[in-house]
């Protein structure tokens, strides 16, 4: 069984918010990335959005109905954990915010998982009606490589508005989006 083109690009958008959020928050948080920095957040993004609904097919039923009673927890914790990260950063002030560190690799897996982990369940009905992945999974992959460049783009032309205050604010909007998830989930 195939998806058509409409549904595909629907479903790769909808997976893609949460990484334009994630991007234009922390373009927003660090007043300006390098096109180095926004580039490899967009591998990294949209790699774990190809990766992931592949591990959620691969894995069938198994790991799903493993992960998904907890799986807004683990959202939460993770964008929290960089959130909290920003924020104490920005109240510290005085330095100059080092984008590499926000961005290093623990940091950015973080990200990645969290801004992804959705994608799995995606992989998982996908499997269950005979979809195959590959094509689909390189689509979604490649719209939140574009979400997360246009929101690290959106993000640096509005952050350095505000100085050490966006990095601040850019720590309380990602925990917030990490709260969104979790009462989302629990609260249905």
């Amino acid at each position: 069984m195939e998806l058509d083109v409409i549904s595909l690009l629907l479903l790769a958008v909808g997976l893609s918010m949460d990484v334009l959020s994630v991007s234009a928050v922390t373009g927003f948080g660090l007043g300006k990335l390098s096109s180095k920095q926004m580039i490899r957040m967009a591998v990294a993004f949209g790699g774990f959005h190809v990766l992931m609904p592949m591990l959620g097919w691969l894995a069938g039923s198994t790991i799903v109905d493993l992960i998904s009673g907890y799986d807004h927890w683990a959202a939460f914790l993770l964008l929290a954990l960089v959130g909290g990260k920003m924020f104490i950063e920005g109240v510290r002030g005085g330095e100059k915010v080092d984008a590499d560190s926000i961005l290093g690799v623990e940091n950015l897996l973080l990200f990645s998982i969290a801004v992804s982990i959705d994608s799995v369940a995606v992989g998982l009905s996908f499997s269950l009606e005979k979809v195959t992945i590959l094509i689909p999974a390189l689509v979604i992959g490649a719209t939140a490589f574009v979400f997360t460049c246009f929101g690290v783009y959106l993000g640096n032309k509005t952050g350095h508005w505000l100085g050490r205050w966006s990095q601040i604010i850019g720590g309380v909007i990602l925990f917030g989006i990490g709260l969104r998830v979790l009462l989302a989930h629990v609260l249905i």
